[in-house]
């Protein structure tokens, strides 16, 4: 004996849901990708800034830390001397697609200024454009009532 159902077929929507939730994700994905994105290099302490800084598809990341016999220089996270540095500089210039890119110049807050102008120079001396990075600046709603004040 064969049963049969005596009920319409109805499914509305119900095909439609795993489509709607693979758009979902997708987007959801697409909207919180840049958050997990980071910088390359090594970790230092920013002085703040109030400027949004763009993203780049092309970039160099060259960090001045505060050590104890001086700055530490760092491509990524190698560690280099400023010699080395100039020279890896020097052999991405000559690549069609790296003498294109920015240099992101990180610096730590208690590195010297002479030090960052040295290492500015160097890097402006070879062609390339350089942008400093530094951390967000927070807003600080009880700074600006003292300074009203």
């Amino acid at each position: 004996m064969k049963l049969e159902t005596t009920l319409e077929e109805r499914p509305g929507f119900m095909h439609a849901l795993p489509l709607f939730d693979l758009f979902m994700t997708v987007t959801i994905l697409l909207l919180l990708g840049p958050v997990f994105l980071s910088q390359g290099g090594v970790s230092v302490e920013l002085p703040a800034s109030e400027f949004q800084m763009q993203r780049y598809d092309k970039s160099i990341v060259v960090t001045l830390h505060t050590g104890e016999a001086g700055p530490q220089i760092y491509i990524g996270r190698e560690a280099v001397s400023l010699a080395d540095l100039q020279t890896r500089l020097e052999v991405m210039k000559s690549d069609e697609v790296m003498s294109r890119a920015i240099v992101l110049l990180k610096t730590d807050i208690g590195t010297s200024t002479g030090a960052q102008t040295d290492i500015i120079n160097l890097i402006l001396r070879l062609g390339f454009k350089v942008a400093l990075v530094g951390k967000a600046e927070v807003k600080n709603p009880e700074k600006i009532e003292k300074i009203d004040e």
